[in-house]
């Protein structure tokens, strides 16, 4: 596990940074413009250039060094970041300009997560697939925690343009660690090489071999749904919290980082205790528990009914997560996990494109409207919502939940899911 952690200690203190700018960024879009559209964008220029980069990433993991792909993202995405920075120091930023810096990101950032992702077999023992997973969550968790505290304080001391001289550090550390260490590379048999020599063959890979394993096509359908529900909630998170909470950014600080707390022990929780023996209870109970919490944030009007419900939703994402990840990388050999995993992100990016794509047109011009005094919804349910400015977009975010709740539940009446790890062998068993 050495050389998996000191990478993991890198991505950590990036992903502190990134996560820095982009709550500061958040500040700046909402200070700017006061719509949840206008938020909701940000992951839907994120996801597009994603969705189209993924077919070729898969193929460019298999065949490419992985090391020099993640330096390679990381790099990218210091450089976006200065340039924003000089623009902004200009006073020529513009909210464009952050939307083609997300895209351009977005593109590299999924080469660098697949060529990370694909790359944990190679380091890790596969009886530590679940642990490896929920420490990446750990990273992700505790910056949730660390760069809402830190950017919240810190936008109003040093202003976006600190911020960003910070995050730029931390990609020269995260691009030091990946220096330092030898990640391996797979072994490519010469028939394998031989039998996928042109593109056209090498994108539609990884689709025929999830098609013709009917257990993990009813995984990717399952996930694909639960993140089309999840972001149709998610992107609302914010603007619904500034929005009830008069633009509070300390309340919407607080709320990450109380997820981020969640998200921690969550993390900690899988790598004491290993997971689920079956991983596939880790998943579908993993999407109940956020379903219910996430239905009581959404019901909520108060930060102390906020705090708690989004500790206890972002306590499932480590569990259900890991799941997700170590029956993919048990199920699907090294050689082929770029392909087959860049199939895997291509359908769930699909999926959550489209929720970012609806969510806030349907919040701004059909749900906040609607639960407005006079409304057509106000009279329904506003004794449960309330009305005026975000309890729209609330009626929405438990719509979403409650979609969680189904999708988890779902999975169980169907055996070709449920029973996914007894139906495929893993990789170093098959006779493939």
């Amino acid at each position: 596990m050495r050389t998996f952690i000191i990478i993991w200690l890198g991505q950590a203190v990036s992903i502190i940074g990134s996560s820095m700018t982009a709550f500061a960024f958040t500040l700046w879009v909402w200070e700017l413009t006061g719509q949840a559209t206008a938020l909701a964008l940000f992951g839907l220029f994120t996801q597009v250039p994603q969705v189209l980069i993924t077919p070729i990433a898969g193929v460019i993991v298999d065949r490419w060094n992985r090391k020099y792909l993640m330096i390679l993202g990381d790099t990218v995405s210091g450089l976006l970041t200065i340039t924003v920075l000089l623009l902004y120091s200009s006073h020529n930023l513009q909210l464009w300009h952050l939307y083609l810096a997300v895209a351009v990101q977005g593109t590299f950032v999924q080469i660098q997560e697949l060529a990370y992702l694909a790359s944990v077999s190679m380091i890790v023992p596969k009886q530590q697939y679940s642990r490896a997973s929920s420490i990446a969550f750990l990273a992700n968790s505790s910056s949730d925690i660390i760069a809402p505290a830190l950017a919240g304080v810190l936008y109003v001391v040093i202003g976006l343009a600190g911020i960003l001289i910070i995050d730029i550090t931390t990609f020269v550390i995260a691009v030091s660690t990946l220096v330092l260490v030898r990640i391996p590379q797979p072994t490519i048999a010469q028939a394998e090489t031989q039998s996928h020599t042109n593109l056209k063959q090498e994108l539609y890979f990884g689709w025929d071999y999830i098609t013709a394993r009917p257990s993990l096509l009813a995984m990717l359908a399952l996930m694909s749904l639960f993140w089309f529900t999840y972001n149709l909630g998610n992107s609302l998170s914010s603007p619904l919290i500034l929005a009830r909470s008069g633009n509070d950014a300390k309340v919407l600080g607080i709320v990450a980082s109380a997820a981020g707390l969640g998200g921690i022990i969550g993390a900690l929780l899988v790598s004491t205790w290993g997971g689920f023996k079956r991983r596939i209870h880790g998943v579908l109970l993993g999407m109940v528990g956020a379903g219910l919490s996430q239905t009581v944030f959404g019901l909520g009007r108060v930060p102390l009914i906020w705090f708690p419900a989004k500790f206890c939703s972002s306590l499932n994402f480590p569990i259900l997560g890991s799941a997700d990840e170590a029956i993919w990388l048990r199920k699907v050999r090294p050689n082929v996990q770029g392909r087959v995993l860049s199939t895997h992100s291509l359908v769930e990016r699909v999926a959550s494109t489209v929720a970012y794509l609806i969510a806030g047109p349907l919040a701004d011009y059909v749900f906040e409207p609607a639960m407005m005094s006079g409304g057509s919804l106000a009279p329904i349910l506003g004794w449960i919502f309330g009305t005026g400015k975000g309890a729209g977009m609330a009626v929405l975010y438990v719509l979403s939940s409650l979609g969680l709740l189904l999708v988890g539940l779902s999975g169980y009446a169907f055996r070709t899911l449920r029973d996914v790890e007894i139906i495929l062998p893993d990789h170093d068993t098959s006779a493939e």
